[in-house]
Formats: structure tokens, C-alpha cells, sequence
């Protein structure tokens, strides 16, 4: 077991980590007889590189590919209950229940050839140990306040869950790739000690996510949950102050995040959510404003307003994404053509990975997340 004592082991055991995940794709192509390998980097990128005047073996396609554990919610034993119960009884009936460290092998067992994860932080930590979770109090989807547990990756004894985690990572031969963050709100925030308070909240799981090897971390933007609306000003003419001042707040946060964020050699990521993010315009204003190349996009697929956005807001935000997307299944508007977005990435020279986040239609979570596991196969 390699231990973790302060900063200097974190960036160690990172380095340990990335170079894993760099062996397992290097062995992917060696033994897939790539042409000219010795001379090849390891990463998903050297590999588009090689194959960019030939068709992709498999082997070289799933280095482009990571689980999800988001659609595998269900199935997990979490702190705080997530989900309606009868789904996830029915789901923990069918599938067997399994806990963030039984995530590894599960995707190693269930998409063949994928080593890299994209974990959702509301399924961290040991459900068991009520020393690794905080309280805090948010606003629910209909405006009340309520009361939820969240991991805590600064504690002592989260910090030693994360440690078994990235064991777990080494034995399993997998990698965290990416964190689907949630945690740290108000980032946009009105009242500067909120919004500084979510920023901290940021930093404490980016050193959570430099432990795990992760290249990439979503941060939402905060705020209200439905960005505001334009009014009219004496001329009849749209004017928008308040959007203004949640956009410069989150700048703010985000050229904060991003410089800490750069000293861990992990990426700070925007995704097509709620409030400021529901439009793709807001989240190239605050990457071209951050200047950073530790803050870029992280798109989702489907997480749009109306459904024109589902191929021309994703054009628009595939140059600002590099590292993570969702390539996502959500029958919100309309079937979603999986492929046509992928291929919308790789049009745009997009070297990154597609993370298999299913969030609902015909099938179950883990049937749905298969489905795209076989689809971004196919437009790869």
C-alpha cells in the first residue's frame, strides 16, 4: 500500500496513479499491434494521434471511454438516500447492492476494456461512518430548505476512505478520470462570504481529487437555479444587470479555483446545468475570462433548455472541452442520436474522454449506460 502524508505523498501517489492508467493504455495498444508503439505516448490523445489515418481497433477505442457512476446510483449503499425507494429496491433486487469501492470491478466487469471512472461525489465515502460526512442545508427543487449529508474530503478519516480508494484503483488496475461534483455551491454567489465559503468547499475536493488521480473536476456555477431574465430599460430594448454580476462572481471563483487547481495538475470544469450553464454562451464567457488551462468545459449531451441545443449547443461548446464529456441519453425532448454528438466532438478535434452517463428512457441504469457504451464504440 503506498501511504499519503501531506501534500508532497498526494502528488506522489497522483503521479503513481497516472502512470498506471498510462501503462494499462499503453498495454492496450501494444497488444492491439498498433504501428510504431515504442515511439507512442500512452494517452488517450498519442492514440487518436496513431490512429488518425486508419480506423480505431477496440482495444484503442475504450481508452476513450469511462463508466459512469451516476446511472449506477441506485445500486449503491449511500449515506443519504438517493433516489424513490421502490426504484432502487427493484434495482438493488436485480443487480445485487455494491458500495463506491466495488465501483472498479464493477466496470471492469460490465464495459468490457474500460479502466477509467467518472465518480459522482454524492456517492463517496463509507455509508457507515457518519465521521466522514458534514450537514448542510440546502434549497430543494420546489424552494424549501432542507437538511443533507455530504462526504468530507478534508476529514481524517475521509481522507483515509479516499486513500482505500485510490488503493482500490491500483489493485483493480482502473482510474478515476473525472469527479461529477456537486458539493460546492454559491460560486456565483451575491453574498461574497457564501460564495468564498463554496470556493473552499472547491479546493478541498480538488485535494480529494489529486489523491484519486482524477484529470478533471466538475464545479457547478451556483446562483439561482433559473438563470435571470432580461427586463426592458427605458428604451424598450433588453438589459440584463443581474446576470452580469452573477457572471463576474463566478469568474471570480473559477480564476481562484483554477490557479489552485493548476498547482494539482487538476482540471476545473463547467457543464451545461442549471442556472448560468443552462446556456452554453455563459460557459464560454467564463472560460475565455478565466484564461486558464486548468478551467474548460466539461459538456453534457442532453442537460439542455430546449432541444435545438442538443447538437448546436454542443458545437458551440466542444472547442472549450478537452479533458471529460457526458456522452448522455435523455429522453427529456426527443430520442437523442448519440453517435451524431460524438461525432460532433471528434469534428471539433476533441481528444478527451466520453464518460457513459445514462440518465433515463427505455432502459434501467446500468441497460442504458451499455447502450452507450455500445453507441460511442460505434461512432468512434
Amino acid at each position: 500500500m503506498v501511504s499519503i502524508n501531506g501534500m508532497h505523498s498526494n502528488l506522489d501517489r497522483r503521479k503513481f496513479l497516472r502512470d498506471a492508467g498510462g501503462s494499462l493504455a499503453a498495454g492496450l495498444m501494444l497488444s492491439s499491434g498498433a504501428p510504431d508503439a515504442d515511439a507512442q505516448a500512452s494517452s488517450p490523445e498519442s492514440i487518436v494521434h496513431a490512429s488518425a489515418f486508419r480506423p480505431m481497433t477496440d482495444k484503442e477505442k475504450v481508452t476513450r471511454i469511462a463508466s459512469n457512476s451516476y446511472p449506477i446510483r441506485y445500486i449503491l449503499k449511500t449515506h443519504s438516500s438517493i433516489g424513490e425507494k421502490d426504484t432502487v429496491a427493484q434495482m438493488k433486487k436485480k443487480y445485487g447492492e455494491i458500495t463506491m469501492l466495488d465501483y472498479p470491478e464493477f466496470t471492469k466487469k460490465t464495459f468490457s476494456g474500460v479502466y477509467q471512472m467518472d465518480l459522482w461525489s454524492s456517492l463517496f465515502g463509507d455509508a457507515d461512518d457518519d465521521s466522514q460526512y458534514v450537514k448542510s442545508s440546502i434549497l430543494g427543487y420546489d424552494g424549501t430548505p432542507r437538511t443533507i449529508s455530504e462526504f468530507d474530503p478534508s476529514s481524517a478519516s475521509g481522507k483515509k476512505w479516499l486513500e482505500k480508494m485510490a488503493n482500490k484503483q491500483i489493485t483493480t488496475g482502473t482510474q478515476c478520470h473525472h469527479i461529477s461534483n456537486n458539493a460546492p455551491r454559491d460560486i456565483c454567489e451575491l453574498d461574497q462570504e457564501k460564495r468564498k465559503a463554496g470556493v473552499e468547499v472547491a479546493k478541498k475536493w480538488l485535494d480529494g481529487a489529486a489523491m484519486l488521480g482524477a484529470k478533471s473536476m466538475r464545479v457547478n456555477s451556483g446562483g439561482p437555479r433559473i438563470a435571470p431574465s432580461p427586463t426592458p430599460n427605458s428604451s424598450s430594448y433588453p438589459k440584463n444587470d443581474s446576470i452580469e454580476q452573477y457572471l463576474t462572481n463566478c469568474i471570480e471563483s473559477f480564476k481562484e479555483m483554477a490557479d489552485y487547481a493548476g498547482k494539482l495538475g487538476v482540471k476545473v470544469t463547467l457543464e451545461n446545468h442549471w442556472g448560468l450553464t443552462a446556456n452554453p454562451i455563459n460557459i464560454k464567457i467564463i472560460i475565455e475570462e478565466v484564461n486558464n488551462p486548468f478551467c474548460e468545459a466539461s459538456p453534457d449531451f442532453c442537460n439542455w433548455e430546449y432541444k435545438y441545443l442538443m447538437y448546436h449547443g454542443l458545437q458551440d461548446l466542444a472547442p472549450y472541452a478537452h479533458t471529460t464529456v457526458h456522452a448522455k441519453y435523455w429522453d427529456r425532448w426527443e430520442k437523442p442520436d448519440v453517435q451524431r454528438n460524438v461525432r460532433i466532438m471528434l469534428n471539433n478535434n476533441y481528444t478527451g474522454v466520453f464518460a457513459l452517463e445514462y440518465e433515463a428512457g427505455p432502459w434501467d441504469g446500468i441497460e442504458g449506460a451499455q447502450h452507450l457504451y455500445r453507441e460511442v464504440m460505434s461512432a468512434l
